[in-house]
């Protein structure tokens, strides 16, 4: 019983943040780590960090991958089950993406008609500035680390989540390497787990 009530609130949760997220996979993250570090401490701040990092280097939209990842270690710690973990990689993943399917659906056949009115375009220019906050939000949360008591934010210790000064390196090689010289993004990643062997 205790097993079906978290997954009943395991789907409810990633089905209201895939109704309520706008921009992609990057803003939907600060929603996700809300909800299943905060409000719901499934999991802790370590490991939905981890989770993101493995879920960018992982095919598809980060945003699922990360509802997979978060959904299958949540019922693996909760009955010690793989198995249970498939379950919940599945629940979370189609509740997140359920919403979506259903707004897409009703809304394909007046897109056409209401592209063009400034109901729309008003909607849109707002929305814009809302999508960058959350990716910022994003950003924020998997720099600083912050501990949470009693499911209320009361901040304890606040600390770079980066350990030492090889990981900000190796984010600032990253980051030039990508940003002026161009480099591959598949090339990033695997230079990075090699470098994180070599260094840790």
């Amino acid at each position: 019983m205790e097993t079906l009530t978290l997954i009943l609130q395991l789907a409810w949760t990633f089905f209201v943040i895939g109704a309520f997220t706008f921009g992609g996979g990057y803003a939907m993250l600060s929603l996700i780590q809300n909800q299943v570090v905060v409000e719901h401490p499934w999991i802790s701040e370590a490991t939905f960090t981890d989770i993101v990092a493995v879920s960018q280097m992982t095919p598809g939209p980060i945003g699922i991958n990360s509802a997979t990842y978060v959904g299958y270690d949540v019922l693996l710690n909760a009955t010690g089950s793989p198995l249970m973990g498939v379950i919940g990689s599945l629940t979370a993943t189609l509740a997140l993406m359920l919403p979506s399917f259903i707004i897409v659906l009703l809304i394909v056949r007046f897109y056409q008609k209401f592209k063009t009115s400034a109901l729309y375009k008003g909607t849109m220019d707002w929305l814009k500035p809302a999508v960058v906050g959350l990716i910022g939000a994003a950003a924020v949360i998997l720099i600083i680390k912050t501990t949470w008591t009693g499911g209320v934010p009361n901040i304890q210790v606040v600390s770079e989540n980066f350990p030492d000064w090889k990981s900000w390196c190796l984010l600032g090689g990253a980051f030039a390497a990508s940003y002026w010289g161009k480099v591959n993004p598949i090339y990033l990643i695997l230079a990075g787990a090699a470098a994180g062997l070599l260094l840790y």
